[in-house]
């Protein structure tokens, strides 16, 4: 699927089932859309609430098997067309993409997250849905998956808060929990100093908070992981290279020196053959985070 933003981990790839490509397509499509809605472009924020609004009483309409009353463009009608399509034909919940809305609502108004407990609320909703409907698409939905699934998707949403420090501070938000900066004598504001002179090596007390960030990304991953064993055939594989992905992306970081500002980690071509690779070999549990140098 040709996508205009960098992705780290696979979108319908050729490793999913012929059967399930568009739906994942559509999905993506919706939660892609949705997703700009909040962050791209330059409309003021009461436009992106009242369109984000529209799409989440669209969401119940199709939930409630009845049409679409929302005032929707008509590029947002050609999504919701195809999304509805997919929902019918693989019976798939409304909730995981209602949590979707509430999340990218949130990014309107909420900038900060006081605490481990508000950020992992918010990674509930903005990231473990997609797992969810992975797993409604393939009829895996015992509690045990669902757990398993909800950490990789956990700790592929602060693998990526690792890596964007610095965007998603131009953003105007920071999602390290505040409690974590201030056990590092840190303040968001002090982002300010590291981006606007990247090449300058940030104080330890960011690569710490760096390090910590990453270091929780890396145990919900490896919590989730037995879940991408568990699963058979080419869904198994895809969850194998996505879990590996997140922990290579880790590595990365940590060769780097903890310092995202400087040096982005992002998947290359040739990691995918590495990806290939270790997706039949289990991460160790027990493995010792990599060593790094200072940047």
């Amino acid at each position: 699927m040709a996508v205009d933003h960098y992705e780290n981990f696979p979108v319908a790839s050729l490793l999913l089932p012929a059967r399930l490509r568009p739906a994942v397509r559509n999905l993506y499509a919706f939660a892609r859309g949705a997703d700009d809605i909040a962050d791209e472009g330059d409309a003021p924020a009461h436009a992106r609430l009242e369109r984000l609004e529209a799409w989440r009483a669209a969401v119940r309409d199709l939930g409630a098997g009845r049409p679409i009353q929302a005032p929707l463009s008509d590029a947002d009608r050609a999504i919701f067309a195809r999304l509805g399509d997919t929902l019918v034909r693989h019976r798939l919940p409304v909730q995981p993409l209602l949590d979707l809305l509430s999340a990218f609502v949130q990014d309107l108004s909420v900038t900060r997250y006081a605490d481990e407990p508000a950020l992992l609320d918010y990674c509930r909703r903005s990231a473990n849905p997609v797992g969810r409907l992975m797993l409604h698409l393939y009829g895996r939905t015992d509690p045990a998956d669902l757990a398993q699934s909800d950490a990789i998707c956990t700790g592929l949403q602060r693998v990526n808060f690792c890596q964007d420090v610095a965007l998603d501070h131009a953003k105007g938000r920071c999602y390290i929990p505040l409690d974590c900066l201030e056990r590092h004598g840190l303040d968001p504001d002090d982002l300010d100093a590291l981006c606007a002179d990247p090449s300058r090596p940030p104080p330890d007390a960011w690569r710490n908070v760096v390090r910590e960030q990453a270091g929780l990304a890396r145990r919900a991953l490896l919590a989730g992981s037995p879940l991408a064993w568990r699963l058979p055939g080419r869904i198994g594989l895809e969850l194998r290279m996505v879990v590996h992905g997140g922990l290579r992306i880790l590595d990365k970081l940590a060769a780097g020196g903890y310092n995202p500002w400087a040096d982005r980690p992002i998947l290359s071509r040739t990691d995918a053959f590495l990806l290939c690779w270790r997706a039949f070999h289990k991460p160790r549990p027990d493995a010792a985070l990599p060593e790094h140098h200072d940047s």
